[in-house]
């Protein structure tokens, strides 16, 4: 009987156990909302001079799409980007002193992910007046690495005091930082067959920005795997208001892993316009209008493109002919 017991006892904590099981998987398969973002991996954080951290981390993929990163210093909240920003330079900081950071992302839902694990960085020395920026770091080189990254180097800087980081640009933005004892990096996210142009500068402890390298540019290898680089359902109409005509443009933004929030719109042929969203930014139906003349029966071209997550442009839209004081497109 004692046996029979024991038996019995052990078969019903087992069914207990699975039911618990069963359970916990149902819940997270009857989720209707998605599921929260994940926490941010490669975070990491070095001081950009006495007084600020550059901190980055690999975007995260989730659904709903990352609208925001929050870096937090301690348990404090100090910087908010948008999610189509991976790095951010944590200023206002004290001269040598340790700092800890971490990363949180945000759905497009408004719903805050783990954070990501935390980093270190600690700021150097404050320095006496400091007028001289470090020397242009030398002999700039890159290739790709696969068809999603590059791989840079250079040689040092020379400056009266140290450098502290090495910034790298991609055009005209900064996308990057490393500390000054480095020289060389990897820089990753790009998309396959796309060209870049980037430069490096070096920067002191006082904040002193050298002159860039010489610029390097490359081509990743590869062709761009079909992502939907271009918006879609692209419409362009006219409207007049006060003896003036307007061009009202709608589209579906690209589906990339972050919400984007810069679009280029092209007139006949150049660049006529940018857009530059906050945190506001259009997820699944964007639409625009702006200025074109007060001349009636103008006929013009128009189309538009986003810039995408890694800092390129993506593909246009298809073309659309509007004349002003009709509807079309």
């Amino acid at each position: 009987m004692r046996r029979d017991t024991a038996l019995v006892y052990r078969s019903l904590a087992l069914c207990a156990a699975l039911a618990l099981v069963g359970s916990c998987g149902r819940s997270g398969a009857g989720d209707d909302e998605g599921e929260l973002p994940a926490a941010p991996t490669g975070v990491t954080a070095a001081a950009g001079s006495s007084t600020s951290v550059h901190v980055m981390w690999n975007a995260v993929s989730a659904n709903p799409r990352v609208s925001a990163y929050e870096v937090y210093r301690g348990t404090t909240e100090v910087e908010e980007v948008p999610g189509s920003q991976h790095m951010v330079d944590v200023t206002r900081l004290r001269p040598s002193t340790s700092y800890v950071f971490t990363v949180r992302a945000r759905d497009t839902e408004g719903r805050l992910g783990p954070p990501g694990r935390q980093v270190r960085a600690a700021t150097p020395a404050a320095v006496a007046t400091d007028d001289t920026a470090p020397t242009r770091p030398g002999g700039v080189r890159g290739r790709p690495v696969g068809s999603r990254a590059v791989e840079l180097s250079w040689s040092a800087s020379r400056d009266d005091r140290a450098v502290v980081s090495y910034d790298v640009y991609q055009g005209t933005a900064k996308i990057h930082s490393v500390g000054g004892a480095q020289t060389a990096t990897v820089v990753t996210g790009l998309r396959p067959g796309a060209r870049y142009v980037f430069t490096v500068r070096a920067r002191d402890a006082a904040d002193n920005l050298s002159p860039p390298g010489a610029t390097v540019r490359l081509t990743t290898p590869g062709t761009d795997d079909g992502r939907g680089t271009a918006p879609t359902a692209f419409r362009a109409t006219s409207h007049s208001a006060a003896g003036a005509y307007y061009l009202d443009l709608r589209w579906v933004p690209p589906r990339t892993d972050v919400v984007v929030t810069e679009y280029q719109v092209s007139l006949d042929g150049r660049v006529a316009t940018s857009l530059v969203y906050g945190g506001d930014a259009p997820r699944d139906q964007a639409s625009y209008s702006f200025y074109v003349g007060r001349d009636a029966g103008v006929r013009h071209r128009v189309r538009i493109r986003a810039r995408l997550p890694d800092g390129t442009w993506g593909g246009f839209s298809v073309e659309r002919t509007v004349t002003t004081g009709a509807t079309g497109g």
